[in-house]
């Protein structure tokens, strides 16, 4: 934990040396009313001992259920390799490598990611990464808006099958800038984006369409006929995708006769653990002629007057420490540690590791789907290929279903009655390369008792199991 070394008389000390009597008084510009002011409901300070004693007990009441959770956020497993090299002190503390002759070690480790990162997408270039995958959506919409010279309007098809919170974060950033956000129903029996409510659209000026691989529901897109219509707007092609089903599927810069023009998404995947939400990191990549383009830093490799390989950071002019408002993007923040264990944990995994890691994830959720089908009133709600999740409609409550298995140490999926009602009981459930045959087994098991314990009426009940 942080070590704070100063003791009240070094700061009085310090205060006397500047003449000033309080703390306070550093801070007398800042008007009284955007002060916070006494920070009561935070408890007083404790010992490290007694710290670490707390932390410990909160750990273990959140026990260790099962998780058949995904939705963006995946439990897989992560060689110990990874985190024991991601935390040495060179790449646990590397600050922003603005100075190269001082930041070799990690901008060559940011160089290696985004070769990495264009090779499992099939894109031209890619940045440094950025915060998570939802604002890496953002940007790529602001950059489809500044990149699109064809259309002259600030409009973006943005599907529903999209994740919820992607489309709230997109809404949030992008929304003071003028730019409209117009959304393209799902088929309510595919669970595809639908063809007929987005052809109602061509035609007419759009800047993108964005194109989730697979899409909120887990289901596989047609994304070739989706990237072409795109271009034949006009528009550009947007790109979410999941990076490890990139390893198995067709990747984004492939789709099409042309490929998507911007690929993004969630980097948590690759590395990182589901640590209670976080941190994650987001992932932007695009085609050459959109370079210029691309917010945050990019890395480049050279040679310097001795011949030697060196690495640097590469149209800055693009960034706001350079262009200031004239810039192409503010971001700064580039989740640079996360990007350490992603490219430690692509290294150790290679193609061919992370194409069996997909393959496993796709077959478990398979066995997942026949296990809970086979219970009676639980089918699937939409037809087709998906990738590792599926969503199910349930005969009882979701929400009370959830919490009942999570009572017994299963996390089941995630409810989706508040973002889609009218799916109705429907749960969205997810099998990573971490769950094996006994796991599934127990979730069925669990799932059937819940069932059959909360459709009898209160006489029928039986003694809690």
């Amino acid at each position: 934990m942080p070590f704070i070394p100063h003791t009240e008389e070094d700061i009085r000390e310090m205060l006397a040396a500047i003449g000033v009597g309080h703390i306070d008084a550093l801070f007398d510009e800042i008007p009284r009313e955007l002060r916070c002011g006494e920070l009561e409901t935070i408890p007083p300070g404790m010992p490290e001992m007694e710290v670490s004693r707390l932390m410990q007990a909160r750990a273990r009441a959140d026990g260790q259920p099962l998780c058949f959770i995904g939705a963006g956020a995946y439990d897989h497993h992560i060689p110990a390799a990874v985190w024991e090299l991601a935390t040495r002190g060179e790449f646990y503390t590397a600050y922003t490598p603005y100075q190269a002759e001082a930041s070799q070690g990690t901008l060559q480790l940011l160089y290696e990611y985004q070769s990495m990162m264009t090779a499992l997408t099939g894109m031209d270039v890619s940045n440094a990464s950025l915060y998570d995958g939802a604002s890496a959506l953002a940007e790529a919409v602001l950059m489809a808006v500044r990149a699109n010279r064809k259309s002259k309007s600030k409009r973006i098809l943005l599907p529903r099958s999209l994740h919820p919170a992607y489309r709230r974060v997109v809404h949030t950033i992008v929304r003071n800038q003028r730019i409209e956000l117009v959304e393209v129903d799902y088929d309510a029996n595919t669970g595809l984006i639908d063809s007929a409510d987005l052809e109602t659209h061509g035609g007419e000026d759009f800047a993108a369409l964005v194109i989730p691989q697979p899409n909120f529901f887990g289901v596989l897109e047609a994304v070739d006929g989706l990237t072409d219509w795109a271009h034949q707007n006009g528009m550009l092609a947007i790109a979410v995708v999941n990076p490890l089903a990139m390893a198995l599927l067709k990747p984004a810069g492939e789709w099409g006769e042309q490929g998507a023009d911007i690929c993004c998404g969630e980097g948590q995947p690759l590395g990182a653990p589901l640590a209670s939400g976080g941190p994650y990191f987001g992932f932007l990549c695009s085609t050459d002629k959109l370079v210029r383009q691309i917010p945050g830093r990019i890395i480049g490799k050279t040679v310097d007057v001795e011949g030697k390989t060196g690495y640097a950071l590469t149209l800055q002019a693009r960034e706001q420490h350079i262009r200031r408002s004239k810039a192409t993007s503010n971001i700064c923040t580039n989740q640079g540690l996360m990007v350490t264990a992603a490219t430690i944990h692509m290294t150790l995994m290679g193609a061919e590791g992370l194409q069996r890691t997909a393959a496993a994830c796709h077959a478990n959720t398979d066995r997942l789907i026949q296990a809970l089908t086979a219970l009676p009133g639980v089918e699937p709600v939409f037809e087709g290929a998906v990738f590792h999740e599926r969503v199910l409609r349930l005969p009882i409550e979701a929400k009370k279903a959830l919490r009942a298995l999570a009572a017994h140490n299963v996390l089941g999926g995630v409810d989706l009655s508040a973002d889609y009602p009218a799916l109705g009981d429907a749960l969205l459930v997810c099998a990573t390369e971490l769950r094996s045959e006994d796991d599934i087994e127990n979730y069925r098991a669990k799932l059937e008792r819940v069932i059959q314990s909360q459709s009898q009426t209160p006489c029928q009940l039986k003694p809690d199991w």
